[in-house]
């Protein structure tokens, strides 16, 4: 596995999480997020990527009080990531379309409302 197949795995999660997360969600789904987020900065495989990713996240904490604002806000780190490698941004308006289509079937197992 390279660091570049890890990284694109890891913001396919994180902007799938982002994706699927309640327009409202509760304390904990909110606890629950940022955790996540949180713990990636001291136990993602590639050091010099926790290390980087740890300095945005202070710089930038992770945006939990809904939907849209966790989705723009993985967009953002996304693309400040991405700057640092040279690489292109995403236009974080076109996130709903590039990232809301979790195919889980009709039997709403994707819906974290519940959760």
């Amino acid at each position: 596995v390279t660091k570049e197949d890890l990284g694109r795995a890891t913001w396919l999660l994180l902007h799938t999480v982002a994706a699927q997360y309640p327009a409202r969600p509760s304390k904990q789904q909110r606890k629950d997020v940022a955790a996540l987020v949180h713990t990636l900065t001291r136990i993602y495989p590639c050091g010099e990527c926790a290390n980087h990713f740890r300095d945005i996240v202070r710089s930038k904490a992770p945006a939990t009080s809904s939907a849209e604002e966790l989705q723009q806000w993985a967009c953002e780190v996304h693309n400040l990531v991405n700057a640092s490698l040279g690489k292109a941004s995403f236009n974080c308006k076109l996130v709903q379309a590039r990232w809301n289509g979790l195919d889980c079937g009709t039997d709403m197992a994707c819906d974290m409302t519940s959760r």
